[in-house]
């Protein structure tokens, strides 16, 4: 049976479909054909003879309709009940300390959570020195930091192994809006730490707008890092409340991975001026890196060679040291603490040597004992602050969820995001009160919490006791402990950020898209601003998942041998392929983006239908004839009768399974095309669509209620009724008339 002898064209104006998008091809049939066809498609769907199974049917869960109104008002109702078991769980819920110390087995965890607590504090102690000059504030705030954070996390958080403290990149971020503000202020930012916490220092005093007193760098200075602290943390609260952790979904692994490597970077050249025992303003705003080295390049005549040589002592000491601690952390029970012998013996050195006085090196100066009195933070600076603390919250808290998660996965057991965002929250809230800046969680100190046995969040109150001790009695034994050795701490430090690009080419073997994330994040990142490279990153990175559903892979499919399966004939061999049914698949969203990708990758793997009719129209003007048609004893005038050359297929069917959801730019793709290969005598089948997308094509009115029957379950379900339309030569209800005679 040739199809081209068997397809007619009724091109009247008042039946063509041209003429109205949304009219269906079921209008145009004549009563009885359509009555014919549905009779004929009830027999494919009952016939076990003529086809290999019975057709698939699914009843639909039944939607419940209750009103929105009634919905929220029975979830207030449920949330503002009250009752002692629901307070006690709210309080356990908050305080998951209550829970769990209870519970605590002495024998089994004791030893564990005190080697760690005390191998992690020492740690700390020069840490926490080091990254207080990064964060542009005085050492002893640096100590209170870590101290405070400990404590609260031990309360708040669900995870057993983090170590939440000072983390160099966040130290970096408070650092640069620490130093735009004194800026701002009119405070020489030559010198990051003057000689005396709260006094005046090198004659640069302001008086604080806020209050009567007067008010030196120092205290300016950790005014707007405790600002900016608290802002973060009120953030972090408020997406634990709202329940809006998904945004760290936005933060990929290569996207925060590029940004700690490229604000490594930052942290390294900000450092280098300690190194060098250079006296330099720190610059800051856009391309702040390459300001730096250009100074530091400018100045490097004036070195000091104390400072240099000492650096390069330090230097020679813990790198080695750092390496043989990862290369034999299994036979080690605790990792050598030589950034403690190294802060040491450099403030022996440094004191018994007289290298301040005699070389004129940078030293860190007197660090008091005890607590200063708590001080609110200055709320006059929340307007210019607010926008800085977004970002340096959601890298926060995105840093701390990825690593309890990751730790709690690997050990076998669970933490609440929410509660881990109320945690690291609270972390910040609480002791921005107390002359603290910024704390999160971190890598480095967690992996060492764990290898040295930590148990229980108990470990973090052994920290604490730690810092404690120094605070009240050691600290003011580093008053001659020279800044270059704090510099070198924070820079072998960053070994592991900086290690990142050995891994680039089993990245780019992977995903070629991720690498391309990961350079973009790291230069801008570098090259531009920290806060700016993290946007551009989170901006690139949708981008790209936009780009990948703007040109998705398109395939023609084949069938497996002896199966039901459907797969690419591009990408597989010996697939059969059933004469005048093609099948097509689009890995992606249909959506207002890729619409215009999705018809012509479609025209190009079948044929162009617009060409088609065309041509037919050209080929039209050359032969007109008339005919009369005879319909159930009707007789219709055709005005026009097409004769054209036969096609290769009468039937395309769309695999559905990739296509997510539909927007109206979606579905009116889909009608458009379906209209267009109608008109050339060519059905269109859907297959294998998710209730999402059933759903979007009843609302944008697709097929009408008696069509719904041309959705398919499956691929091969559809392959099979057109075949079995084609042999049985009926009239197929969307459009094609074929006749068996």
């Amino acid at each position: 049976m040739s199809l081209e002898s068997k397809e007619q064209y009724d091109l009247s104006p008042k039946n063509s479909v041209e003429g109205n998008h949304q009219h269906s091809p079921l209008s145009n049939m004549h009563p009885e054909l359509e009555k014919e066809s549905s009779t004929d498609l009830k027999q494919f769907e009952a016939s076990d003879q003529s086809t290999p199974y019975r057709r698939i049917h699914m009843e639909a869960q039944e939607k419940s309709n209750t009103n929105f109104k009634q919905f929220v008002i029975k979830k207030l109702r449920k949330s503002c009940q009250c009752s002692p078991a629901k307070a006690k769980n709210m309080i356990w819920g908050f305080l998951p300390a209550l829970q769990w110390l209870p519970k605590y087995d002495l024998k089994k965890n004791i030893l564990g959570d005190v080697m760690s607590g005390l191998i992690v504090g020492i740690l700390l102690v020069p840490q926490s020195i080091a990254y207080s000059l990064l964060a542009g504030q005085e050492p002893i705030y640096g100590l209170y930091t870590s101290f405070f954070a400990s404590i609260i996390y031990f309360l708040l958080g669900t995870s057993r192994h983090i170590s939440v403290g000072i983390f160099g990149i966040l130290c970096l971020m408070i650092g640069e809006v620490v130093d735009r503000e004194l800026h701002k202020a009119g405070y020489d930012t030559a010198d990051n730490s003057p000689s005396h916490l709260g006094m005046v220092s090198n004659g640069s005093t302001l008086l604080n707008q806020t209050s009567d007193w007067v008010c030196d760098r120092s205290c300016y200075a950790i005014a707007v890092g405790s600002t900016v602290t608290f802002m973060a943390g009120v953030y972090q609260v408020a997406m634990g409340f709202f329940q809006v952790g998904f945004v760290s979904v936005y933060l990929s692994d290569a996207l925060l991975s590029g940004f700690v490597t490229g604000a490594s970077f930052t942290i390294l050249t900000s450092q280098a001026k300690y190194l060098l025992g250079l006296s330099l303003p720190r610059s800051n705003g856009v391309g702040s890196l390459i300001t730096t080295w250009i100074h530091i390049f400018r100045n490097i005549h004036k070195t000091n060679l104390c400072d240099l040589i000492t650096s390069l002592l330090c230097l020679l000491v813990l790198l080695p040291t750092k390496e043989l601690n990862e290369r034999f952390k299994s036979k080690l029970k605790a990792p050598i603490p030589t950034e403690l012998i190294v802060v040491v013996a450099a403030t022996l050195a440094s004191h018994f040597g007289k290298l301040n006085e005699k070389y004129n090196t940078s030293i860190a100066g007197p660090i008091p004992t005890g607590f200063m009195p708590p001080k609110a933070p200055d709320w006059n600076l929340i307007p210019s602050l607010a926008v800085d603390a977004i970002a340096i919250s959601i890298i926060g808290f995105a840093i701390t969820v990825s690593l309890s998660e990751m730790f709690a996965k690997k050990h076998g057991y669970t933490v609440k995001a929410n509660q881990e965002m109320y945690a690291i929250g609270f972390c910040n809230i609480i002791p921005s009160f107390f002359h603290c800046f910024t704390t999160s969680a971190a890598l480095a100190k967690t992996l060492v919490k764990e290898s040295t046995g930590c148990q229980t969040q108990l470990s973090g109150v052994v920290t604490a006791l730690v810092l404690l001790l120094v605070l009240l009695v050691i600290a003011p034994l580093f008053y001659s402990l020279q800044k270059s050795v704090l510099g070198v701490i924070t820079i072998v430090n960053l070994r592991g950020a900086l290690r990142k690009f050995k891994d680039l080419p089993n990245m780019w073997k992977v995903s070629r898209m991720d690498t391309v994330i990961w350079f973009v994040t790291m230069l801008s990142s570098a090259l531009i601003s920290t806060e700016i490279g993290l946007l551009i990153g989170v901006c690139f990175s949708m981008f790209c998942v936009i780009l990948r559903t703007q040109k998705p892979k398109t395939s023609l499919l084949g069938l497996v041998e002896e199966s039901e399966i459907f797969e690419s004939v591009s990408a597989y061999k010996n697939l059969q392929t059933k004469p005048g049914v093609k099948i097509f698949r689009f890995v992606a969203p249909l959506y207002y983006i890729n619409k215009e990708c999705f018809k012509s990758a479609l025209y190009k793997k079948t044929l162009n239908p617009v060409l088609v009719k065309a041509a037919r129209k050209k080929a039209a003007k050359r032969r007109i004839t008339k005919e009369t048609v005879i319909l159930s004893g009707i007789q219709d005038e055709v005005s026009v009768q097409l004769s054209h050359d036969p096609l290769e297929f009468h039937t395309i069917v769309i695999d559905c399974s990739a296509i997510q959801f539909l927007d109206t730019a979606g579905i009116h793709t889909l009608k458009e095309v379906r209209r267009d290969y109608e008109a050339i005598g060519i059905q269109v089948l859907l297959a294998q669509c998710n209730p999402s997308v059933r759903d979007s094509l009843a609302r944008g009115e697709y097929f009408k209620k008696e069509e719904e029957n041309l959705l398919f379950y499956s691929v091969y379900e559809a392959m099979t009724f057109a075949e079995y339309q084609n042999q049985k030569g009926v009239c197929i209800p969307n459009g094609l008339s074929l006749s068996s005679d």
